[in-house]
């Protein structure tokens, strides 16, 4: 697929980074969203991205400029997505909202194109109900900030034929992408059910004051965060020793939260409209001029860590 167009539709936090993403790999990319403000905006929320590549070494101001060449804004999703062999649908995760999308797209492209979503909750086969030529769905599952973290995970439907699936595989890796495939689908896919099981836990311990919002995450990110960084989890079980990880895991297990209930402390933020970064209060305080300095923080060292990882796969080759 490396010389067809891919269409982007959904431009918000996910959505602008994904079309970066494939434009910075040479696609051409055709963008839509509802909103004017998403679609006015896309082109400098890209450029202000890569300009913090630059400034990590990862891109000249030249290839800047052939990167954002490279997308285009369109007027409408029947504009966008006429000419793709592959779309990705970044639109709110709203299931209804994108069972009509896909049945419309469907409608408008070739019968050879993709259509990929970047839900991270439902089901291809529910998202797919509708279409008459189901096989061409699959999830692609991207992290935020889409156009720096490298894993997309790839959740065929019950009804996704293995050529789509592969070729969502290899388009992936061929930008650059980390693409995992997972072998049943399941709610929540693959790593967001990990980091739940890891939030219910985290919020209880807040919750009962084991510690602070600043000490948990400080202590997170020197230990599970700085090993997870370098190897896997089972990997780093495997080098502690699985009779010693097992006898931990019977101890503890006991202890460790388990019920249903969404903890009490996450649940005041919540009632209360304190969302995080967008509202400016969450677990932290924030205000405009912290957001972007934690911003650019996180992202800067996102871009350290995916050049140790792109050494460290040149270095396994």
């Amino acid at each position: 697929m490396a010389d067809q167009t891919i269409a982007v539709i959904g431009l918000g936090t996910m959505g602008h980074g994904i079309a970066q993403a494939f434009a910075a790999a040479g696609h051409t990319v055709r963008c839509y969203d509802e909103s004017p403000a998403a679609r006015d905006s896309l082109a400098g929320r890209i450029e202000s991205n890569l300009r913090q590549r630059i400034q990590a070494g990862m891109d000249t101001p030249d290839s800047v400029r052939e990167t954002l060449g490279r997308i285009t804004v369109c007027g409408s999703v029947r504009e966008a997505v006429a000419p793709a062999g592959l779309v990705t649908e970044a639109v709110r995760e709203d299931l209804d909202v994108k069972r009509e999308l896909f049945a419309g797209m469907e409608a408008i492209v070739s019968r050879e194109t993709i259509l990929a979503s970047n839900t991270s909750s439902f089901p291809m086969t529910d998202i797919a109900r509708d279409l008459l030529h189901p096989g061409r769905a699959v999830v692609t599952h991207w992290f935020n900030p889409p156009h720096i973290v490298p894993l997309v995970e790839v959740v065929p439907g019950e009804r996704t034929t293995e050529r789509t699936t592969q070729t969502a595989v290899d388009v992936l890796r061929e930008i650059g992408k980390v693409p995992v495939r997972l072998n049943m689908e399941l709610p929540g896919f693959l790593i967001n059910r990990i980091q739940v099981a890891m939030q219910r836990e985290i919020w209880d311990l807040l919750d009962r004051g084991v510690a602070g919002p600043e000490d948990i995450d400080r202590a997170v990110r020197a230990s599970v965060g700085f090993r997870l960084a370098a190897t896997g989890p089972l990997s780093v079980r495997d080098f502690a020793g699985l009779d010693v990880s097992a006898l931990i895991y019977r101890l503890l297990v006991p202890e460790i939260r388990s019920d249903t209930e969404l903890p009490g402390g996450i649940r005041k933020l919540v009632d209360a409209g304190h969302y995080g970064v967008k509202t400016g209060r969450g677990f932290h305080e924030y205000t405009p001029e912290s957001i972007d300095r934690a911003r650019n923080r996180r992202d800067r060292l996102y871009l350290a860590l995916l050049n140790l990882l792109c050494e460290d796969e040149e270095t396994d080759e």
